[in-house]
């Protein structure tokens, strides 16, 4: 019997036990030492630039990309310099057992590789990331997220090859952490993240709405073609409740005027509609709408028309609280002194926007917007400067409406407006314009919140330094 060879495997188990126990220890106190970095600390003391995220990655951390998916996600770690610490991609679904494993796995190899921190970067896409992203930081990981385009831009990098898959993505979000090309994600919190949520409902709500409507034009031009001219506004209350009973000519006809009347009347409708009853029987005798498949698509006009009240209630509910949340921010209130800012446009801008103090100038909430300007210029070559359109575009379309808004009902912006149209130097086109005074609304906007002061138009005009005339030079 090999008693030697028996002996050095008993002690090379006995080596292994000890180094699995010393492992298991570390991790432990890894597992107990772990602390998320968030925007609070970073991004609110002064410009996180280039070099504060390259200084964040430290040769102590253990860097994971992870490239989110509906029910399963795939995890690849590298340290510092690029050097990939996991055989393979880890997989793991999207469940507290899946985030426990990842948790597990990530504890292991920073043990293993003598790392005391973690960090985890991501794609923003959809929302499938908001769950394990505060599970993540809630155990002391820290997320950040990487442009979904940058990681498009560098596929190729890895293997000179155009594939894109679950597997190889996380390793490319990895390398884009490395090289500081990262941002901190902003999870809005107690009043943010209501207002959040709130204004997304709206715009479903509204969403729905138009495609109710939509559906319901559908089936007027079909059997009853001349229903605008006979019924003016159509998702309008005279009209909706009209719908609901009597759609197409021949239930019209049949009701007369009276009956019309009457269905008005029952829903307790007021106003100047009733005068039109006679003038929608006269287009609905000489309608030319199709005879066959009216009681199918009565049923049908019903439903939608139906269906628009009851969005339009839903809409009225959620508007209002939406409006009461919004003034619960300090200063709120004094963004509605300015004229064509209504509080649909100001909860929308809030919404979107989020806590105000993140940010350390105004330009990074352009920038967030997609309202910042580039050019592309290459030696003599000056190319045209146009915003981004790289950002939050429900927040860009939001400072868009409060634009179009003040320009008709500000007699300011109103003037702001005709100077950027018409100035002998460098006049701008209509929507140009448009765009500057949505960037200067959103200044306007962030000094009443940031400092608490009131809105002044007139200290608004002179703050805009315009060219002065060489007629007043002359004088």
């Amino acid at each position: 019997m090999n008693f030697k060879g028996k002996q050095r495997r008993n002690q090379a188990t006995t080596v292994n036990i000890f180094e699995q126990q010393e492992l298991m220890a570390r991790a432990e106190v890894i597992r107990n030492n772990l602390k998320a970095s968030i925007w609070h600390e970073l991004e609110t003391k002064g410009k996180f630039d280039k070099n504060e995220k390259l200084s964040f990655i430290s040769d102590d951390m253990l860097i994971i990309g992870c490239d989110i998916g509906s029910e399963t996600h795939f995890a690849r770690a590298i340290d510092s310099r690029g050097r990939e610490l996991s055989k393979s991609a880890f997989s793991f679904s999207n469940s507290l057992e899946g985030f426990q494993s990842v948790m597990e796995w990530a504890v292991k190899l920073a043990a293993t590789h003598n790392k005391n921190q973690i960090v985890m970067g991501l794609e923003p896409t959809g929302h499938y990331w908001f769950d394990i992203a505060t599970w993540m930081i809630s155990n002391g990981i820290s997320i950040v997220q990487v442009n979904p385009y940058a990681v498009k831009q560098t596929k190729e990098i890895e293997d000179n090859s155009q594939l894109k898959d679950d597997r190889k993505d996380p390793k490319l979000i990895a390398n884009l952490v490395k090289d500081g090309n990262f941002g901190m994600p902003y999870l809005p919190e107690g009043l943010y993240a209501d207002l959040r949520r709130l204004s997304m409902f709206r715009d479903q709500l509204c969403e729905d709405r138009i495609r109710n409507l939509n559906r319901l034009h559908r089936e007027m031009k079909i059997y009853f073609p001349e229903y605008k001219d006979a019924l003016g506004k159509v998702d309008g209350a005279f009209c909706l409740e009209l719908l609901k009973a009597a759609p197409f000519p021949e239930s019209l006809i049949s009701l007369g005027a009276d009956g019309i009347r009457q269905i008005w009347h029952d829903a307790k409708l007021r106003g100047r509609g009733y005068s039109k009853a006679d003038e929608i029987l006269k287009y609905a005798r000489e309608s030319v709408g199709m005879k066959d498949g009216t009681d199918a698509s009565r049923q049908a006009v019903k439903w939608f028309a139906e269906k628009i009240t009851e969005l339009d209630t839903q809409i009225a509910e959620v508007e209002l609280q939406l409006s009461q949340r919004c003034m619960e921010i300090p200063h709120a209130q004094n963004i509605l002194e300015i004229s064509g800012i209504g509080e649909r446009v100001l909860t929308g801008i809030l919404a979107e926007m989020g806590d105000v103090s993140r940010f350390d100038d105004v330009k990074e909430i352009q920038k967030l917007s997609g309202l910042g300007l580039v050019a592309c210029s290459s030696g003599k070559h000056k190319g045209e400067t146009k915003i981004s359109h790289r950002g939050r575009k429900r927040l860009r379309y939001w400072l868009f409406q409060a634009a179009k808004s003040a320009v008709v009902h500000s007699e300011e912006f109103k003037e702001l407006h005709v100077y950027y149209t018409t100035r002998p130097d460098n006049p701008l086109k209509k929507m140009q314009s448009l765009i500057v005074i949505a960037c200067k609304l959103l200044r306007v906007i962030y000094t009443i919140l940031t400092k608490g002061v009131v809105y002044d138009p007139q200290k608004m005009l002179k703050d805009i330094k315009h060219p002065i005339k060489e007629e007043a030079l002359v004088a």
